[in-house]
């Protein structure tokens, strides 16, 4: 039944993760604006997309295993493939825990502790979004095998 899904999966997994940073940067400017309650369902909402993203992609993985990048692109490109693969996976080790702290604390009306971690962890999550659909574009899209 889901055998049939995976060859969707990545473009699925590009489009939420698209979504999600689409409602990091809503949500963002939500609170900017003082739209509390807004930013509280567009937060939530992210999350809530990229915890179905983390869900497909293990399972992705899990059945199909990696992809590699072609050796044919220029080696500039591969250089900044790379870079962009290695700081995309380290740092998208920390969002799940990030994530669920800072909403914690959000919900919780810890406002103080809230504010200062989601000061670090907004730009690592929408970092991690971005280069999530960069790392998908170079591999399903610009330099498909």
């Amino acid at each position: 039944m889901f055998e049939d899904l995976l060859p969707h999966l990545p473009h699925i997994n590009a489009t939420l993760n698209s979504i999600a940073t689409i409602l990091l940067v809503c949500g963002f400017f939500l609170i900017k604006q003082g739209e509390e309650e807004a930013h509280k369902v567009a937060m939530i909402s992210a999350f809530g997309v990229s915890t179905l993203f983390l869900i497909c992609y293990l399972f992705y993985h899990y059945n199909v295993g990696s992809k590699s990048f072609p050796p044919e692109p220029h080696l500039a490109i591969r250089y900044t493939y790379y870079f962009i693969l290695a700081t995309h996976v380290v740092l998208a080790i920390s969002v799940p825990f990030l994530a669920v702290i800072v909403i914690y604390h959000g919900i919780r009306g810890n406002r103080q502790k809230h504010r200062r971690i989601a000061r670090w962890a907004f730009p690592i999550w929408l970092y991690v979004s971005i280069t999530g659909v960069l790392v998908y574009l170079f591999i399903h899209v610009l330099f498909s095998s």
